[in-house]
């Protein structure tokens, strides 16, 4: 009777640690959330990414082909990414 206590006192303590840790999730360090823009076109879907009314990034999925990133280049232009320069918070909680 000992043994399944410790175990159902076990299996509370870790369930309230992850309650615990899923409910203060850390916020972004910027303070402000993206606003998200999406637009689709004939062969392509942008997700244009602002923080603060500034255009950060703008996220292609083309229909055909992999998924890229332009950024603002420091002059005029975009620069072409694999992988988004974002730092929000983007983790995955349950899965089934």
């Amino acid at each position: 009777m000992t043994s399944s206590r410790a175990h159902l006192f076990l299996a509370l303590l870790f369930s309230l640690s992850i309650w615990s840790a899923v409910t203060h999730a850390e916020e972004p360090r910027t303070g402000e959330q993206p606003d998200i823009v999406i637009r689709e076109e004939e062969n392509k879907t942008f997700y244009e990414y602002r923080v603060g009314g500034v255009l950060k990034e703008i996220k292609v999925v083309p229909k055909i082909g992999p998924v890229y990133y332009l950024v603002p280049a420091d002059g005029d232009g975009w620069i072409r990414e694999e992988k988004s320069q974002m730092l929000v918070p983007k983790w995955v909680l349950f899965e089934w």
